[in-house]
């Protein structure tokens, strides 16, 4: 009898388990598309979840890499708020290693000492 009613409890709890789990699975799997979507440049544009807003008061020199060492390819004002993609570690500016890569219209560098986070901090490239 014990051993009927311990395999009885088991079954019934394996039966309850695939049950929550085959729920839990069905909205998740109806949300799926059902293609991938296209990547292309508008794709890149859309990608910046993270704030920032340039601090330097002469302005931010924005660079074609994470380095004083790259081109200029542009200059921010003060206060300017820009998209932040992701973060590196690069040269060390003012003591700050971290460089932001940038998508206001074209993927740039600005050095992360000069932009201040608006709400969380950017994740790793």
């Amino acid at each position: 009898m014990f051993l009927q009613s311990t395999f009885s409890k088991l079954a019934v709890t394996a039966a309850t388990g695939a049950l929550a789990l085959a729920t839990a699975a069905t909205p998740a799997l109806a949300a799926t598309p059902t293609a991938a979507p296209e990547k292309n440049a508008s794709t890149k544009a859309e990608a910046p979840h993270y704030k920032g807003r340039v601090i330097a008061k002469s302005g931010l020199l924005i660079r074609s890499g994470p380095s004083q060492k790259h081109k200029v390819v542009g200059a921010l004002p003060y206060g300017t708020v820009v998209n932040i993609v992701c973060k590196v570690n690069g040269q060390n500016v003012d003591g700050n290693p971290r460089w932001y890569l940038l998508s206001n219209g074209k993927w740039t560098w600005g050095a992360a000492r000069y932009i201040v986070n608006i709400g969380a901090a950017p994740h790793w490239c």
